[in-house]
């Protein structure tokens, strides 16, 4: 959570949300919107257990604050390309526009592409394309979580907005990518869940509407679950990508991948691995599978990670390596 928030009592705070948010369905990646102190500030629920449970009165609520980042709005310049993003064809060749738009600005004019929507499933590389567009065109990025743009006090969110658009528009042709912009853009219908959204929305559309055809500023947002956005932003965007869970011979790619930057040896059958992780997304053979693999390997004093260490890290998904058959066996 990105807010200059001090909380001295955590088990009052504990009561004071339970309070608030009694009876109310949440899940991991879901935002609780406070209705009473700062009204316009977002909760991020990182954990829940069970998923999708009912807050109620014998709730544990956890808060966990970290350090206002005081370089949110500072660009950064990308090494990565688009040869380095694996699959998504076909979001590379929708932001084909976007790209030769960047190298060569003033010959679209009017025609320019400016807001874009990303979505799909989280883990599925929607942040790793936009990093590899920067760095294929070399053109300075800001990679903005949404809440970091929510302010302490009225007018901190609008002023905020537009301070980034500002630094972008000076230092174009740029790119602003904004992730889970659903949590300052929420659908009009769930104010109650987070109080007036009228600022940010209004100061948001200003700029996306606002930019000069000439300042060569792209925008690109996104988020996991486009229906819940806010009409009116979502209807800024000219084009809504979307992002799929690789397929076999993309995640065969995938393993085959981060496999070769492992830092120990690895004895690993790639068919078998692009079988058990079916539904996964590149985050989760990375995170889920192959480090948690390979750190039960190092746990276990071993020189190689194997089939058997790819077991360990399948069991929290209930997927083991003995289960997997071929079409014949």
């Amino acid at each position: 959570m990105e807010h200059s928030l001090e909380i001295t009592d955590k088990s009052l705070f504990e009561q004071y949300a339970r309070d608030q948010w009694l009876g109310m369905e949440v899940n991991s990646e879901s935002y609780l919107f406070d209705q009473k102190i700062i009204p316009d500030f977002a909760f991020k629920v990182v954990c829940v257990r069970p998923e999708n449970s009912i807050i109620s009165e014998h709730t544990r609520i956890k808060i966990i604050i970290e350090e206002k980042n005081d370089n949110s709005l500072k660009s950064t310049k990308s090494s990565i390309k688009l040869s380095d993003v694996v699959g998504q064809s076909n979001a590379k060749n929708k932001i084909k526009v976007i790209e030769k738009f960047l190298v060569e600005p003033e010959s679209f004019g009017g025609w320019a592409p400016r807001n874009v929507l990303f979505y799909g499933h989280p883990g599925t590389g929607k942040t790793m394309l936009v990093k590899g567009l920067a760095g294929e065109v070399d053109v300075p990025l800001y990679l903005v979580k949404a809440t970091s743009l929510i302010g302490e006090h009225v007018g901190d969110a609008a002023s905020k907005i537009h301070d980034l658009y500002e630094k972008a528009s000076k230092n174009s042709p740029s790119i602003i990518f904004i992730d889970e912009i659903d949590a300052i853009a929420l659908h009009r219908s769930f104010q109650s869940l987070r109080g007036d959204v009228s600022e940010i929305v209004n100061a948001l559309l200003t700029e996306m509407d606002g930019i000069d055809e000439n300042d060569s500023v792209i925008t690109i947002c996104a988020t996991n679950n486009p229906s819940s956005l806010d009409s009116a932003v979502r209807s800024r965007f000219e084009e809504e990508i979307e992002f799929r869970l690789p397929s076999d011979d993309e995640r065969y790619e995938i393993f085959e991948k981060n496999i070769s930057t492992l830092p120990l040896k690895h004895d690993l059958d790639l068919e078998k691995l692009v079988k058990v992780s079916k539904n996964m997304s590149g985050r989760d053979i990375k995170e889920k599978i192959l480090k948690t693999a390979l750190h039960h390997a190092i746990a276990n004093d071993k020189d190689c990670v194997s089939m058997e260490d790819i077991d360990y890290a399948l069991k929290a998904s209930k997927v083991k390596i003995s289960n997997v058959k071929g079409m014949f066996e």
